[in-house]
């Protein structure tokens, strides 16, 4: 039986329109895809409750018994329809805001009802609002109906009538279907290893559970295949590329690399960034293509490590770039990496959107030719007219903000594939790391350079800014700088947009002896830029703006950092924002102001903020309050697969384990050519068709 070939639209129950529905709102096309849409909870069904038993804690409640009498309160749109139901004891108010006649015309009093739905106190008394309602005589016993499933549904379905509950009805004949057996996705080897569920069995207790423990088996059976899966896909793809892919060779350590170590060093590299270079150093050597990834909290020396690996490109008669996702970010790149190089005689040019005609003219061509070795830029690097005589080294900073598709065409700018460095100062926790980047080599800087010192965090409430504003005033007169950062988020992009332009203005009126400048993404470029440089040179003392200064932005003498309306940002994204203070050798401070009603999660974000200042912790802990597809970084570009069942944030031991299951069996089978592995070469060249081709990612 091949669930993958049975369209939807033909099972009992849904028909083309819906099966529409079902593709447009949830990609289901398949009996197998619905098969794999798996519950995300359960209610127990096994138990009859009595009303005098109801507290408001309760989720959900089933109660037997019958329906004394309706009433309709209202008239038109306000019409609402109230029966009242009794177990033959007490009494409880069931009621319906739509689907009046409908109730009215199929359910009678004095029938046996079974009543299934989530009480909530009113007035005094507890009611059901559009609770399910079955026939007594037409259930099964309520020890055999077990735990109920309940299934994720939008909202343009549910007004389709495509709720949980039909979802339910329309995989019950399915789940009849498989009971004779379906072909199983694993071999029988790993099943019999971990006492794994078959596939079969797995699939009727997700959906319809005989008791608790069968449906705890069929969780872990189902989460260790998707990550399994996952991983086999992945480190067979960096096995094959290892193998396949032939890099450039930089043979020598020469002069470019070695005068700057020697001369033009700002300060002693540390210990990380000293491992991280002789990572490198191994890779750019060995003939094979590099695909590395360079983690580093913000301040860490990242650049400077990825401007060495440059240096060694240079030296073998390579070009390198480096590609940026912000205009900001890529002038800021470009001026470090014009200062780090002082009169060394590298040619270092900068291309973005806003580089002129005239300027592209010379570029170009001194790029063609060969003369300019290091070319910065924004997405503009990625166009046609971009030609690199010998592009060598690819340096992509910041790399989730762009596309998969934008990224590759950068690799093809030469006949060979040029080395990758992926630079990221989003710290990214292990199980994602070794999920989404789990075909790079990982290296990680976690070290700051000396001098550093431990940025100061404190969480004020909006009372607290009489006395903020005086600490503000304080450090502007010991010589300091100030960014007062406000959230502008797009659903509520003019709501925003105000609350900003209001900061300024009460910036400017507090602080009437001081400068205040203003930045954020609405602004032309030209203006962004002008802004940005008064206060880089200090003409400005404080800085409003959007998280457009999130990345990268560096002016060592900005020491504090103020969050309004911190609750409104992620952990990852206040910990950047954090990081762009603290980059001078002065003590640097990062204020998070928030009103005083905040949700208990966000209360333990702020927390958090103030307790550490270790990026590596705090994307831990953002991952276990937001989940994977939440996170920032992973969220603008969607994560490479679709996760059904696993959770990255709570299955980090069973990725482990999937992971080394997955490198044990390509150690012993690399082309997954014996026997008992056919089933996983089947499998992966099925689940190729369905998902991102990693390939062209990395």
């Amino acid at each position: 039986m091949d669930l993958a070939s049975q369209d939807i639209k033909f099972l009992p129950g849904v028909g083309p329109r819906k099966a529409d529905i079902f593709d447009k709102e949830l990609g289901i096309k398949s009996a197998e895809d619905l098969l794999r849409h798996y519950p995300y909870k359960y209610v127990d069904r096994s138990r009859f409750y009595f009303l005098h038993e109801i507290t408001a804690e309760m989720p959900f409640i089933q109660v037997k018994g019958q329906i004394l009498r309706f009433e309709k309160v209202g008239e038109g749109h306000n019409l609402r329809l109230t029966a009242i139901f009794t177990d033959g004891k007490e009494t409880i108010e069931l009621v319906w805001f739509k689907g009046v006649k409908y109730i009215i015309d199929k359910y009678r009093t004095k029938v046996d009802y079974v009543i299934f739905g989530k009480p909530s106190p009113f007035n005094g008394r507890y009611n059901i609002v559009h609770p399910e309602i079955e026939i007594a005589s037409q259930l099964p016993p309520p020890e055999q109906m077990g735990l109920q499933p309940f299934y994720n549904t939008s909202e343009k379905m549910k007004s389709s009538f495509l709720n949980s509950k039909t979802i339910q009805k329309i995989i019950f004949p399915i789940i009849q279907q498989i009971k004779s057996g379906i072909p199983e996705t694993l071999p029988a080897y790993i099943l019999q290893k971990f006492a794994l569920l078959n596939l079969t069995e797995s699939l009727i207790n997700i959906h319809f559970p005989r008791n608790a423990n069968l449906l705890n088996k069929a969780r872990q059976r189902l989460k260790f295949e998707e990550l399994f899966y996952i991983q086999l896909s992945i480190l067979r793809l960096k096995n094959w590329r290892e193998q396949q892919s032939t890099g450039f060779v930089f043979s020598k350590i020469g002069l470019f690399f070695n005068t700057f170590f020697n001369e033009y060093l700002p300060f002693e590299l540390t210990g990380a960034q000293k491992r991280v270079l002789r990572e490198i150093r191994i890779d750019v050597a060995s003939g094979r293509q590099m695909n590395r990834l360079l983690q580093g909290d913000v301040g860490s020396g990242k650049t400077l490590v990825a401007l060495m690996t440059m240096l060694m490109a240079i030296d073998n008669g390579f070009q390198a770039c480096i590609m940026a996702p912000t205009e900001i970010l890529a002038t800021q790149h470009f001026a470090s990496l014009k200062e780090f190089l002082g009169d060394l005689g590298v040619g270092v040019a900068l291309l973005t959107g806003s580089t002129s005609k005239k300027d592209r003219v010379v570029l170009h061509e001194s790029l063609r030719n060969g003369e300019l070795n290091i070319l910065i830029g924004t997405h503009a690097l990625i166009e046609d007219t971009v030609q690199f005589s010998n592009l060598g080294l690819v340096v992509i900073d910041e790399q989730h903000r762009f596309g998969v598709e934008q990224r590759s065409k950068l690799w093809k700018k030469n006949v060979t594939t040029p080395h990758i460095l992926v630079m990221t100062a989003t710290p990214i926790p292990r199980t994602l790391a070794m999920t989404l980047y789990g075909d790079l080599s990982i290296s990680v800087i976690d070290e700051l350079p000396p001098g550093r010192k431990p940025i100061q965090t404190y969480h004020y409430y909006e009372n607290k800014r009489q006395g903020l504003n005086q600490f503000i005033s304080k450090q502007v007169e010991a010589g300091r700088q100030i960014y007062i950062v406000y959230p502008l988020i797009q659903e509520s992009e003019k709501i925003d947009l105000q609350d900003l332009e209001s900061g300024y203005e009460y910036m400017r009126e507090t602080f009437p002896n001081y400068k205040v400048s203003m930045i954020h993404g609405k602004l032309k470029p030209k203006e962004k830029d002008y802004q940005m440089q008064k206060f880089v040179s200090g003409e400005t003392q404080i800085m409003v703006a959007t998280t457009v200064i999130e990345v990268g932005v560096n002016v060592p003498n900005a020491s504090v950092m103020v969050i309004e309306s911190a609750q409104r940002f992620g952990l990852s994204q206040l910990h950047q924002l954090r990081g762009r203070v603290g980059r001078g050798a002065e003590q640097s401070f990062c204020i998070l102001l928030t009103g005083f009603k905040l949700a208990t999660e966000t209360r333990k974000r702020m927390e958090i903020m103030v307790r550490t200042n270790d990026g590596f912790e705090i994307s831990e802990a953002d991952l276990q309050i937001r989940g994977p597809g939440d996170m920032e970084g992973t969220q603008q570009s969607g994560m490479p697969f679709d996760l059904k069942i696993a959770n990255l944030a709570q299955d980090g031991k069973m990725l482990e384990i999937a992971r080394n299951v997955a490198m044990d069996v390509l150690n012993e089978d690399p082309l997954l050519e014996k026997n008992e592995n056919r089933v996983l070469a089947t499998q992966l060249r099925k689940l190729k068709t369905n998902t991102l081709n990693w390939g062209s990612i990395s």
